[in-house]
């Protein structure tokens, strides 16, 4: 980098670390998100068939419709964020927009009317679906916005690991009490309880995020100009990087679903014991311990290589689950090792996604955040929670499950089992592979981080010179 451009670097780079209490705030958006959401990936199917009173094929089947829909919604969501102009920035103003959007869908979702038949399954679709809407419109700037918070990487991974720490709380709080809450306030009224437990919830959502919203700060550090449809999906093209982060994540997703969508099942009907789902549901707190290790981790082994790592450390993890019988301490701790698996690989794959922005930018000239990371992130979560809950239902299905009923036949509880256990531990292999491969291109980011500093400490140079 010749004198002008390494001095337009130190411009670029001037004040552009991020404060650690804007750290702890940018996590206060993923704790939001999942304080609420994590109540619908972990018990929706749970909830319409035990609580609302469908049956676990039509509970499957609306599940799979809403994410289709929710999906769609992804990169619409993306392309509305990389048109986004506001005083605040591009990604930063839909925390406000959606803050009470998401808040108000997410409890009346949870809110059961006096309705039968058809009626009753219209407002469990409408509700689902905009609540997820919701959720994505919310979300999906939460992964975008990391880019234009800073510019430097070891902030950003940081800023991401905390994040997720974040999110994890928020995924605590959310499956590990709301079961107890709502039997507290509902007694036996479940439906009321219900609604009374997610409404607190949501009001606790509503103000972390409004929180974030106040205390973030985008920084002009990347190009700003308006993107076109067109142009963000060309930033798509050849981006192998982010093509193969796209189906790792997805793949992940829908394994994530499988395993949460039948734990509340196994664990009243195979084990018993109802009071487990809320015991194992909050040892998953623990995988906390492996997401604030990552930067470590990626030290030594590269970011493909912690990703591959801890997704055959959560497929472990599911074997010992299998193989423990009726022990519980021994299932307890494969559940354990499962959750750090699992949580770190997703702390990956959401920092990834944020690497092929940039590559995207250096194949094609383009950097489309939005559209990128919607598809990266809010896509995958979306559409990967829609196959992670239909497999599993129809699985549930064939094997003779019945909703509601006090217990289960021999079949539905070997269908529960593999679900469960053994279905999780397929699916994740896939992902494996894929990360695999993406280790060639995770090879070539110093070239692309190289080459635009260069680009950009030109454009610095010019706009200092105007």
């Amino acid at each position: 980098m010749d004198s002008n451009a390494a001095s337009a670097q130190a411009i670029l780079s001037r004040d552009d670390h991020l404060p650690f209490h804007r750290k702890v705030t940018y996590a206060f958006t993923d704790m939001s998100g999942n304080l609420l959401y994590c109540i619908i990936s972990s018990y929706m199917l749970y909830f319409f068939t035990n609580v609302f009173g469908m049956t676990v094929g039509t509970a499957g089947t609306l599940l799979l419709v809403g994410r289709v829909f929710d999906a769609i919604g992804a990169p619409t969501m993306g392309f509305l964020i990389d048109h986004t102009h506001s005083k605040y920035g591009k990604s930063r103003p839909w925390f406000l927009w959606m803050s009470l959007p998401f808040a108000v869908f997410v409890w009346l979702l949870f809110t059961t009317p006096g309705l039968t038949g058809t009626a009753k399954l219209i407002y469990a679709g409408v509700m689902y679906i905009l609540a997820d809407l919701s959720y994505t419109a919310m979300s999906t700037p939460i992964t975008s916005v990391l880019p234009n918070l800073t510019s430097n990487p070891d902030d950003r991974t940081l800023a991401n690991s905390i994040r997720l720490v974040g999110g994890n709380v928020g995924n605590f709080f959310a499956v590990t009490f709301i079961i107890p809450l709502a039997n507290v306030l509902g007694g036996a009224n479940k439906q009321r309880g219900w609604s009374l437990a997610v409404g607190i919830y949501a009001i606790v959502a509503l103000i972390l995020l409004l929180i974030a919203f106040f205390d973030m700060r985008e920084k002009n550090i990347e190009k700003n100009e308006v993107i076109t449809i067109r142009e963000s999906l060309k930033a798509a093209k050849s981006n192998w990087p982010w093509i193969l982060i796209v189906g790792a994540n997805l793949i992940y997703w829908t394994a994530f679903m499988v395993r949460n969508s039948t734990l509340a099942y196994f664990f009243q009907y195979n084990m018993g014991h109802e009071s487990y789902i809320s015991l194992f549901n909050g040892f998953s707190i623990i995988q906390v311990i492996g997401m604030a290790s990552v930067p470590l981790f990626v030290k030594f082994m590269k970011k493909w290589g912690t990703t591959v790592f801890m997704l055959v450390l959560t497929c472990v993890g599911q074997a010992i689950i299998g193989f423990a019988g009726t022990n519980v301490t021994a299932m307890l701790v494969g559940w354990c090792i499962a959750c750090i698996g699992s949580g770190s690989a997703c702390t990956m794959f959401f920092g990834m996604v944020g690497d092929t922005v940039d590559y995207g930018e250096w194949k094609n000239g383009i950097r489309a955040n939005g559209f990128l990371t919607a598809i990266g992130a809010s896509f995958c979560i979306q559409m990967g929670s829609g196959f992670g809950s239909f497999i599993p239902a129809q699985i549930l299905k064939g094997f003779g499950f019945v909703a509601g009923a006090k217990t289960q036949s021999a079949s539905s509880l070997t269908g529960i089992r593999f679900a469960f256990v053994w279905l999780p531990i397929i699916i994740y292999a896939f992902s494996i592979i894929l990360m695999v491969f993406y280790r060639k291109w995770e090879k070539h980011e110093p070239i692309v981080r190289r080459d635009l500093a260069k680009i950009h400490a030109a454009e610095a140079v010019e706009a200092e010179a105007k």
